[in-house]
């Protein structure tokens, strides 16, 4: 069986072999969404939201960011903590609060456009490559529809609500107070009572800014399922496949998305980070170790689900090794007995013979599934997520960090 033959079959994730089918289509797929869907998302629509998605996510993120910030400024101006010097931390100067509502708000919204459509391509590419079967197409629909039914379901959002507010039913007054001196949370009057602005941000924007990172982890999940369940599947794999993911790299590019949401909590970690340093006597030294807790956590997490497809490509590999290698020698042996053995064919030009070039091919083949990864990941796609979670850190090393230092180290580097 020579190389060509073998590209032709399809490596199952139980091991047998069928045919490859031509390109397949499939309702489910084209309406696949991970973002537009849900109650929430259904509710809108009914609201009169128009068919125009990034429109309908820039209201989103205004109103949001309405709700959100705008009334903790109102209430703050009302009752004298907007800018007040006698407070240690007055809203204006609060860079946590406004990296939360006013950066990181709007980009957990509108992150979802791009996203949902990098997914569906992703889903609809299982089916352009060929990794799914006309037989397995029925199974592949089905887990699609099951995954629109439990995005659907109420029940999800109203636990992610519930865990949202949680923090709320149990405040502790003195967690905003720095070192003994009252921030914007509390009321400036004296009185030690929490602040209207403070009892907004405990009620309504604390809340519903946990309420969007949920979904976006909500989201993570479902995607993490589906790409499980199609591991399960019998998929067309190629071991010799270019991208040395045995035809399942395009998923790298997929989880290269999410580095939207990394961003987003980079940058709440970042305003958290300066405050630190600024107002309660941080320092770069002992906020380092959060920062690097964070940038690796962070990573780590949005490149999992890929770790479903783990399993399915080292049964993959260990397969093909022992394909190839017996494909190997049945071919070398006959270019042996033909271009070197006794029977060797005297006054035949070796030089571009069809025999030297399939002799090439299939030590390249070899050698690509011997490179294969165990996850269909690349560097590229981990260090756009290390880079997404450690940039909003930057400002905050230029505002603590003394220009002569930063010019110091850089020469050092260069040195």
């Amino acid at each position: 069986m020579d190389r060509a033959t073998y590209l032709e079959r399809t490596t199952a994730s139980d091991g047998s072999k069928t045919h490859a089918a031509g390109p397949l289509t499939s309702e489910a797929a084209d309406r696949f969404s991970l973002v537009f869907q849900g109650p929430l998302y259904n509710f809108l629509q009914r609201l009169g939201a128009t068919h125009d998605r990034f429109s309908n996510a820039v209201r989103r993120a205004v109103l949001l960011m309405a709700i959100c910030w705008l009334p903790l400024l109102v209430l703050s101006f009302a009752q004298g903590e907007s800018f007040n010097r006698e407070i240690r931390i007055p809203f204006l100067l609060d860079l946590e609060v406004s990296v939360r509502f006013l950066i990181a708000l709007p980009i957990l919204v509108l992150a979802g456009i791009p996203i949902d459509r990098r997914l569906r391509r992703a889903v609809r590419q299982f089916l352009r490559a060929g990794l799914v079967s006309a037989a397995e197409l029925p199974s592949f629909e089905a887990l699609l529809n099951r995954i629109e039914r439990l995005q659907n379901r109420i029940l999800p959002e109203l636990v992610m609500l519930a865990i949202a507010y949680a923090p709320s039913l149990e405040p502790n007054l003195s967690d905003f107070y720095i070192r003994g001196v009252a921030t914007w949370h509390i009321a400036a009057d004296g009185s030690g009572t929490r602040s209207y602005a403070g009892w907004w941000f405990l009620l309504v924007s604390a809340p519903l800014f946990r309420f969007l990172l949920l979904r976006w982890v909500w989201r993570l999940v479902l995607w993490t399922l589906i790409l499980w369940k199609v591991m399960r599947l019998r998929l067309h794999l190629v071991p010799s496949h270019p991208d040395r993911a045995a035809g399942l790299g395009f998923l790298t590019e997929a989880q290269k998305v999410f580095s939207l949401i990394v961003f987003a909590g980079g940058a709440v970690m970042s305003g958290a980070v300066a405050n630190s340093m600024l107002y309660e006597s941080g320092t770069l030294a002992s906020t380092r170790p959060l920062m690097i807790t964070w940038i690796v956590i962070a990573a780590l997490a949005s490149v999992a689900p890929l770790l479903c497809a783990t399993p399915l490509l080292i049964r993959t590999r260990d397969q093909a090794i022992f394909e190839f290698g017996a494909m190997n020698a049945a071919h070398d042996q006959a270019f042996d007995a033909r271009w070197i053995g006794p029977g060797a064919q005297p006054g035949t030009e070796l030089l571009g013979h069809p025999d030297a070039n399939s002799l090439a091919n299939l030590s390249h083949g070899l050698e690509t599934v011997r490179e294969m990864r165990f996850i269909p990941l690349d560097r590229r796609t981990l260090i756009v997520l290390a880079l997404a979670a450690a940039l909003p850190m930057a400002p905050v090393i230029l505002i603590v960090t003394p220009v002569n230092e930063l010019i110091r180290d850089v020469i050092k580097l260069l040195a």
